[in-house]
């Protein structure tokens, strides 16, 4: 194998591919955030049909989140990916498309908008999972910080495009055909990852030994789960796996806030115009792809400095702290303007802190890693189901309250993370050949 190293290092190109791919995802399944108030005006949706519609795929997200491991471990990295970044692709049609054909009534409209969101929650759910795999396998021990932070950036910079490029496509050309073009997006990040990705450095043509040396240092003998299903139930025995699942749970509520409720929020509450709207929804996001990076920088710092332990204990409890206090304040400030900056800074630190969770996922895991990231991404995904329920406390009960509870469970997390004992994985416990590691999501 003595090949000239590339300029730039396969599994750096590799982590490119996964942000394009993150960022893609972010982007279609997440559009319907911002064109759901033309079609609550529409149809004369109340704020809690709108969290049914919602809520639908964060359900189906959820629950196919151990499935969607399964079919990565089975599938392997690449082909699982292909195939459901291509499945994207065809939601996002039918979700233009479907609720036309039952436009008779407002009743028809939300059953059908309902259903296809079930269905895209569906096809995302093994995406985090199956990421989880290819981030391990490509990148060496104890540095899976900073790639999880860039892929965090590429879903917080898909989030961010949200904002502003459907909104453009709303005014311009209507809810519906918004979703026409944005499609294809879903078929070519398949392509393109078909055509470059490998499930393992040794399978890729352009690595050179240096850079399998690198990868796999430290990694001990390989070490193969004959049944992928077992590993899920040794992770459930796990207290520290189910207590980061706990933890991520609360921190993914103040995402869920933010991914699915800021829009509405800013029209509604703080009386900006959709345009508008459109573009300070994406101030948060970008500033999530900054503070991603930020984290995972950190994370990695902190774990060379002070071990593993305390190096994701303390920048995971800092950072959830902050999140509770500028949620709070930020909310509550008379000025739009500086509540959308404090909001900002808040969401930011969100994605601080998802990188850290995915670090400590793959320590106390080892060689499961993929079964735990899909326990990690359950827990992760469990508060979208609560959608309805958001929907009637900003109906009920307004949205300072509503913002409020998120700084409560942004507070948990923070004495959640100090109850953590993290540890590294022997050497010989790491992931498998066929996809199994750590990598970022919600």
């Amino acid at each position: 194998m003595n090949r000239s190293a590339p300029a730039v290092p396969v599994r750096i190109r590799i982590l490119a591919v996964l942000f394009v791919l993150t960022f893609v995802n972010y982007l279609l399944r997440n559009n319907l955030s911002v064109a759901i108030e033309s079609i609550q005006k529409e149809f004369h949706f109340s704020s809690q049909d709108v969290g049914w519609i919602l809520g639908s795929f964060n359900l189906s997200y959820a629950i196919f989140q151990v499935p969607g491991g399964l079919l990565g471990d089975w599938l392997g990295p690449r082909r699982a990916l292909a195939i459901i970044a291509a499945s994207w692709g065809l939601q996002t049609l039918l979700t233009g498309f479907v609720p036309h054909i039952m436009v008779a009534s407002a009743g028809g409209a939300m059953l059908a908008l309902t259903a296809t969101r079930f269905l895209l929650g569906v096809t995302n759910a093994p995406l985090f999972p199956v990421m989880a795999g290819a981030i391990a396998n490509w990148f060496p021990v104890l540095r899976w910080a900073f790639p999880n932070a860039v892929s965090s950036a590429g879903l917080a910079l898909g989030q961010a495009a949200v904002g502003p490029l459907v909104a453009v496509l709303v005014v311009s050309f209507g809810w519906r055909a918004s979703f026409f073009w944005q499609a294809p997006l879903g078929f070519l990040v398949a392509a393109w990852w078909w055509w470059y990705a490998r499930d393992t450095p040794r399978e890729h043509r352009a690595v050179t030994a240096g850079e399998i040396e690198l990868i796999e240092a430290n990694r001990g003998p390989v070490i193969r789960e004959q049944n992928p299903a077992r590993a899920w139930r040794k992770v459930l025995m796990q207290r520290e796996v189910l207590l980061l699942t706990l933890n991520y749970f609360c921190m993914n509520y103040v995402f869920f806030l933010f991914a699915q409720w800021l829009f509405l929020y800013l029209v509604q509450e703080r009386g900006f115009t959709v345009l508008e709207s459109g573009w300070l929804y994406a101030l948060p996001f970008i500033a999530g792809v900054v503070l991603a990076v930020l984290g995972g920088l950190v994370c990695d710092w902190a774990c060379k400095r002070l071990g593993p332990s305390w190096g994701c204990r303390l920048p995971g409890a800092a950072g959830l702290l902050l999140i509770a206090i500028l949620l709070l304040i930020g909310s509550r400030a008379p000025n739009p303007y500086v509540a959308v900056g404090l909001l900002s800074l808040c969401f930011g630190f969100t994605q601080f802190t998802d990188c850290i969770y995915w670090q400590a996922c793959t320590l106390v895991a080892g060689p499961h890693t993929a079964a735990a990231a899909g326990v990690l991404n359950t827990g992760g995904s469990l508060p979208g189901l609560l959608a309805p329920v958001i929907g009637l406390m900003v109906h009920r009960l307004g949205w300072m309250p509503t913002f409020a509870s998120g700084s409560v469970f942004a507070l948990i997390s923070v004495v959640l993370w100090l109850t953590l004992r993290l540890a590294p994985p022997p050497a010989t416990k790491m992931a498998d050949a066929r996809g199994r590691g750590a990598g970022s999501g919600a």
